[in-house]
């Protein structure tokens, strides 16, 4: 029996709740493009179609926190068409669905070196953040320029900074502190990360965060992807056993 087909495990008819906080790799893109003999561009805009339905879907199925790995600090390698075509998608996207947002109760924030982009992108980003400061249905990270190993570093950096100048002890640098250091500071950890594709690898997503994530590989393509799919991943959360490093029984 598929993952996707086993029973969800409950407890007198009652559906366990849903993850608090989902993170996901959204992969698969060029390979939509290339299954169809059409340009990369065409599968990205697919893909934001795709950030679409499953930030509706998250909210419809009760998620509080969605983090999507929309551009990564590697991403930046790519042929200059490309990397354009992604941030004209970004600028695009940030510029002409904030109102649906609003609308919807989703409060977007963007994490990762904003400071990478130019003026133009980064006033987008601080005029979308701030016009859905208020919601508090669905909080929507965009993880943009973002990766794990330099944000940790970053944090890293920061306290030795402060303990170098006398600011903290050294022996008061413990994982909280290094944790508020982090561009997902005061935010839960993921429960849960998705990856689409089939691939089965983090590509420096949420290192730290994920410590004791539950991890499930999708076969299904970026631009594919739906409701049903986040259900089912939903789903084969609730069918593992989550012992946070203790024993049970």
């Amino acid at each position: 029996m598929s993952a996707a087909t086993q029973p969800v495990p409950q407890t007198g008819g009652i559906i366990p709740p849903a993850p608090v906080h989902v993170g996901i790799i959204m992969d698969g893109n060029g390979r939509w493009a290339a299954a169809r003999g059409v340009p990369r561009a065409l599968g990205h805009k697919a893909g934001a179609e795709a950030t679409r339905r499953a930030v509706q879907a998250a909210g419809e199925q009760g998620v509080s926190w969605l983090t999507l790995f929309a551009f990564s600090s590697e991403n930046w390698r790519r042929p200059a068409d490309e990397v354009r075509d992604l941030t004209g998608l970004m600028r695009h996207y940030l510029r002409h669905e904030v109102g649906q947002l609003v609308e919807k109760g989703v409060r977007l924030r963007v994490i990762g070196d904003r400071a990478a982009f130019g003026p133009g992108m980064l006033a987008e980003i601080e005029r979308a953040e701030a016009e859905t400061a208020g919601n508090t249905r669905l909080n929507l990270n965009v993880a943009l320029s973002y990766g794990g190993r330099a944000e940790i570093a970053k944090a890293a950096r920061e306290l030795a900074r402060r303990a170098a100048s006398g600011e903290i002890s050294p022996d008061a640098i413990d994982e909280a502190a290094l944790s508020a250091g982090l561009d997902t500071a005061g935010m839960p950890d993921p429960d849960l990360i998705i990856r689409t594709s089939g691939e089965q690898r983090l590509s420096n997503f949420l290192l730290w965060q994920s410590a004791y994530a539950e991890f499930v590989f999708q076969p299904v393509l970026w631009p594919d992807y739906g409701a049903e799919h986040l259900r089912e991943a939903i789903a084969e959360f609730h069918r593992r056993d989550r012992r946070f490093g203790a024993r049970t029984g």
